[in-house]
C-alpha cells in the first residue's frame, strides 16, 4: 500500500463512524431478525432461494457491501451462517471463532460491521454439540492456545453450576447469553447504539440435527 492509499484509507475510517451512526439512525434495515428467521426456515425446509448468478453478484459487490446483520458464530464447519440463514453474498458480516467468544479483535470487527457497513443487528449464534464448550464443561486442559478459548468460556460453566439436565446445552446457551451481554455493554460504540435503539443484539442456538435456529429474542 503506497502513502496515498494509506492516507485515503485513514480518512475513510476517520470520517466513517459519525457518518454511519447517522445513517443507521435514519435508515434502519427492515426487521433484520425476521429476515434471519425466515431464511433459517427456508433452509430447514430445503426451499432455499439463494441460487443466483454468482458472477453478476460478485461483480456488483466489488466496490462496496451493505450487510444487514452481523453474525458472531462458532468456527465449527457444520455451522456456516450464510447457508443456515439462506443468505447471499454481501448480506451477512460474519465473525467466527471457536465457542463464538469475543475479544477486542472480534469486537472491533463487529463495530466495523455495524458502524462502517451499517448493519443494525448482531446475532450471537451458539450450536448443539459445541466441542469448545464441551471441553470447558469437562475441565479439559491444553498446553497451547486452545486453553485461552476454554478460559473465555469458563464463566458459562460457572453460570450453570448445580443445575441438572442437559448441561452441555445449558452451558452453550449460557455462553451465548454471556457474550451477548458483553457486547451490549461494550463501550463506547455498541452500548451507545443500543441506548439509541438503533442496534439490536440478540442470541440464538442452532440445532445440528434439525437445522433449526432457536432465536432467544423473537420479534
Amino acid at each position: 500500500m503506497n502513502r496515498f492509499d494509506f492516507l485515503s484509507l485513514a480518512l475513510i475510517l476517520f470520517f466513517a463512524p459519525a457518518f454511519n451512526i447517522s445513517a443507521l439512525e435514519a435508515n434502519p434495515s427492515k426487521n433484520p431478525l425476521e429476515r434471519l428467521i425466515q431464511g433459517n426456515q427456508r433452509y430447514v425446509t430445503s426451499t432455499t432461494v439463494c441460487h443466483e448468478d454468482w458472477t453478476a453478484k460478485r461483480t456488483a459487490l466489488v466496490e462496496n457491501q451493505k450487510p444487514f446483520a452481523v453474525i458472531v458464530a462458532c468456527s465449527d464447519s457444520r455451522v456456516p451462517p450464510e447457508i443456515v440463514f439462506d443468505q447471499s453474498l454481501g448480506s451477512l458480516f460474519v465473525v467466527r471463532v471457536a465457542g463464538n467468544i469475543v475479544d477486542d479483535f472480534a469486537i472491533g470487527s463487529i463495530e466495523y460491521g455495524v458502524n462502517v457497513l451499517g448493519a443494525n443487528l448482531v446475532l450471537v449464534l451458539g450450536h448443539s454439540n459445541c466441542g469448545a464448550v464441551d471441553a470447558a464443561l469437562k475441565g479439559m486442559k491444553f498446553d497451547n492456545h486452545i486453553q485461552e478459548v476454554l478460559n473465555a468460556i469458563h464463566p458459562a460453566i460457572v453460570a450453570i453450576k448445580g443445575q441438572s439436565g442437559n448441561l452441555l446445552e445449558k452451558a452453550i446457551k449460557a455462553n451465548v447469553n454471556i457474550v451477548e451481554e458483553k457486547l451490549k455493554s461494550s463501550k463506547p460504540l455498541l452500548a451507545t447504539l443500543i441506548e439509541k435503539r438503533v442496534l439490536r443484539i440478540s442470541g440464538g442456538y442452532y440445532d445440528l440435527q434439525s437445522g433449526q435456529v432457536e432465536f432467544f429474542d423473537k420479534p
